[in-house]
């Protein structure tokens, strides 16, 4: 065993993946409560605002989805390239990676100074709504330089094993802008009343303390990776590597943004209440789906330097215990789903309409729960081993190939507790193309991996 070597090729892989995975699944959880949390206070403004939130959603998905999609690829390039021994590579992905951050904030600052009208315009011709709307997602797109430089910033961290610093940096975001919300969503301690401005303001500044977190510990303490802009040109070789990998992540993302976008569409022409049902979905959810993504994220690095130094063994059982730890997760998910389902729904302030509505749909979309776990793991193991386009691929199936088509026909029954089947129906054929992909990547790639040591 060579001492010198980063943990992720030396220390034993079960307590390498809880020391990976368990601070950013702290984090995730943190994230996610905050989610609920605001969403919690926005509701208590009236309805129309936490659908205008909900609307919301599809931007903001596409903004999340530029900077971890860009930062997919930072971290499985990095993170390999340290397992390769090739620093100077590791320097050049770090620093084309923040200079694509900073391309990022540019682009988005720009659409939310000129698109964000248009955009729920096309979703409600209900006034109220569209102002609450256009006031929360400018504020959130035009000053997203706090979330780009939190996303590039906590990937450094995490490509190189130091995830305990992205819990604190995620966690001190989330927690400053739960503390935040209420304060200046109706004005407490003196602050002034804001309404859904205010709830974009907490949104934004706990961003910006995150982001700036991240940057120090970065400069302090993750010395295997050394950041310098002096004489910084693009490289276009570098930029390249990064998209090959993060390219299908940023395009699985925005299939996302679609998908709410259409499913939005579909939903409201039952009533804007069913939106809102929607978006308190994809609110609860997260806390389900958090964990599996922060395991996922202590996976990635994992995989992608073993399959740099050459050490299947441990690639494989990295892999089999984050699956069977993601279908656990899950299945707790489900089963708080089918059991309380209307106190889950009360905490929004929800209306009798509201909780008629919202009971069966959770119940119904948790089905799939199970099933997703192990679709999201491998997903992530295609992209940690270079073949982020079969994650692309069965993305473009589920949701706009199956899910979107499912939908509408099950809304032309007249019944909107119906179109909610189309989320079990879509995470089933996920599950048959999953299969599919990962016998070819385990015979095309990892069987030819050498054993290595376990």
């Amino acid at each position: 065993m060579n001492s010198g070597e980063n943990k992720m090729g030396t220390m034993p892989v079960g307590k390498l993946l809880v020391t990976m995975s368990v601070p950013m699944m702290c984090s995730m959880l943190v994230q996610a409560l905050y989610n609920i949390v605001d969403s919690i206070f926005v509701a208590r403004i009236e309805e129309d605002a936490l659908t205008a939130v909900s609307m919301a959603f599809p931007l903001q998905t596409l903004m999340f989805a530029m900077g971890i999609g860009m930062g997919v690829g930072v971290n499985a390039m990095l993170s390999k390239s340290l397992g390769e021994k090739d620093y100077v590579l590791v320097n050049k992905t770090a620093t084309n990676g923040i200079f694509l951050s900073a391309v990022n904030y540019i682009i988005f600052l720009m659409i939310g100074l000129t698109l964000v009208e248009p955009f729920y315009r096309s979703q409600t011709d209900n006034e109220n709504i569209i102002r609450y709307g256009v006031t929360y997602l400018t504020i959130c797109t035009t000053l997203s330089f706090g979330v780009y430089s939190q996303i590039i910033f906590e990937r450094l961290l995490q490509s190189t094993g130091k995830t305990i610093y992205n819990m604190i940096t995620q966690g001190t975001g989330a927690i400053i802008n739960i503390i935040l919300d209420p304060i200046l969503i109706f004005g407490l301690i003196g602050a002034p009343k804001m309404g859904i401005a205010g709830a974009a303001a907490a949104t934004v500044i706990g961003q910006v303390i995150a982001g700036i977190l991240a940057f120090i510990f970065n400069l302090r303490i993750n010395k295997e990776v050394s950041v310098s802009f002096k004489g910084f040109r693009p490289d276009l070789s570098v930029i390249k590597r990064i998209y090959t990998v993060g390219l299908p992540s940023i395009i699985m993302q925005s299939i996302g943004s679609v998908m709410v976008y259409g499913l939005n569409r579909i939903l409201n022409s039952f009533s804007s209440t069913a939106v809102a049902v929607f978006g308190v979905y994809f609110k609860l959810q997260s806390f389900i789906y958090m964990p599996v993504f922060g395991l996922n994220n202590g996976m990635v690095p994992i995989v992608a330097y073993n399959y740099g130094a050459k050490k299947r063994l441990r690639m494989i059982r990295t892999i089999k215990l984050a699956t069977l730890s993601a279908i656990c997760i899950m299945s707790v998910g489900l089963m708080i789903f089918e059991l309380i389902p209307g106190p889950l729904f009360s905490l929004f302030s929800a209306s009798d309409h509201m909780l008629s509505m919202g009971e069966p749909a959770l119940r119904i979309i948790a089905i799939h729960f199970p099933i997703a776990a192990f679709c999201i793991v491998m997903s992530s193991v295609f992209q940690s081993l270079g073949n982020g386009i079969y994650s692309m691929i069965n993305s473009i199936m589920r949701q706009i190939v199956v899910l979107l088509p499912a939908a509408y026909l099950l809304a032309l029954t007249g019944n909107v507790n119906n179109v909610w089947w189309a989320f079990p129906i879509a995470e089933l054929m996920s599950a048959l193309v999953t299969t599919i992909f990962l016998f070819k990547i385990n015979r095309n790639i990892i069987n030819r991996v050498p054993d290595g040591e376990l």
